[in-house]
């Protein structure tokens, strides 16, 4: 069975969620079956495993994306599974799998800021209505998610009537850029760390404001940022607030931040998983994060949850971690929780629910 899995959305400068959610997905699934990738950019292998099979295809922002199965026909796939739902379906002759990550773009319509003008205005258009998602969704023979959450949120919408597997995201083990096992401090944690986008729904806002109301604690901003949203949050910093803007983070340094008495941070108000809450859960690092359905889904009894239009509340949530007790105890809890996670079991789930179609 000749299975194809689209890597195009690996980054090769530093990864953001859905290409950490391509690069640890492909290379779950080659443990377990022989697997070729579709790339754009041969930089993109060294993310897979050594001596892949792959083809090399448009990138995905082209204008022949739509096109993309005619071109894929002539490798003659049985299979193609996609991490998202943009690969054209038109006129293809093998099985189709889709993922829609979550419905965060029809609240939020704010498309990423990598994306070129004319892709970003696309996007915009896109998300006006269901119909364009419906349209494409209907391309697919199974629809792939990333959590409950996300599944409830297209049965309501009403987006696909094709059969819908969750295939979750989980945690990479960044203990293996660490000398040492992370452990809890007498002393409250110094450091908050973000990991994530800045457009507006991300909400690191309350994050800023929150530091008014705490003493003593560095607030790390970790990913890519325009020189425009750096200045508009900067003004939001108070006086006693100290905001490092890091701008990009290797793995390495990621890792080394959140195991240097650290508290993982968001006050996002839309989600389709949480990678970065999950990720600091197994590494023993205690998380504040937004009072919502997907968060608890991911973490369950293991983070403290604060109103993300409250920086007080969002303040008052972290000064209960003060407490090394109290951290240890959520640490514990969360870890049991996130044990349901794994790259290995998400990787089985889609390839049983592919090789079905077949």
């Amino acid at each position: 069975m000749r299975i194809f899995f689209d890597a195009r959305y690996i980054r090769v400068d530093f990864h953001d969620g859905i290409s950490r959610y391509t690069t640890e997905l492909a290379n779950a699934l080659a443990r377990q079956e022989e697997i070729t990738f579709i790339i754009s950019d041969k930089r993109q292998l060294d993310f897979l495993p050594p001596d892949s099979k792959h083809v090399l295809l448009h990138p995905v922002t082209s204008w022949r994306e739509p096109l993309s199965a005619l071109w894929l026909n002539k490798h003659n796939p049985d299979i193609v599974m996609s991490p998202l739902q943009t690969i054209g379906s038109v006129g293809r002759r093998f099985k189709l799998v889709l993922n829609l990550q979550d419905t965060t773009y029809y609240k939020h319509r704010t498309p990423p800021p990598q994306y070129n003008p004319a892709v970003r205005i696309a996007w915009r258009l896109y998300h006006m209505t269901y119909v364009p998602q419906r349209i494409t969704l209907a391309g697919a023979d199974l629809v792939a998610t990333v959590s409950e959450t996300s599944k409830r949120e297209i049965l309501e919408a009403k987006l696909t009537k094709k059969p819908i597997v969750v295939v979750p995201n989980a945690s990479r083990d960044l203990s293996i850029h660490l000398d040492k096992p992370v452990e809890q401090g007498d002393n409250p944690p110094k450091n908050l760390v973000y990991m994530g986008a800045f457009i507006p729904y991300k909400n690191a806002e309350c994050l800023i404001q929150s530091l008014a109301y705490l003493n003593g604690r560095t607030l790390h901003l970790l990913s890519r940022i325009s020189d425009k949203r750096r200045r508009e949050l900067e003004k939001l910093i108070p006086e006693n607030g100290n905001v490092v803007f890091h701008n990009g983070i290797s793995d390495e340094d990621y890792a080394r931040l959140l195991a240097d008495d650290a508290i993982m941070v968001s006050a996002s108000k839309a989600e389709g998983f949480g990678l970065p809450l999950i990720e600091a859960i197994d590494l023993k690092v205690p998380a504040v994060v937004t009072d919502m359905e997907i968060f608890h889904e991911v973490a369950g009894p293991g983070a403290l949850y604060a109103d993300p239009e409250s920086p007080q509340d969002f303040a008052s949530k972290i000064a209960q971690l003060d407490s090394r007790d109290a951290r240890e105890e959520i640490i514990k809890k969360g870890r049991e929780h996130t044990k349901k996670f794994s790259w290995d079991h998400s990787a089985k789930v889609l390839l049983t629910a592919a090789k079905k179609l077949v």
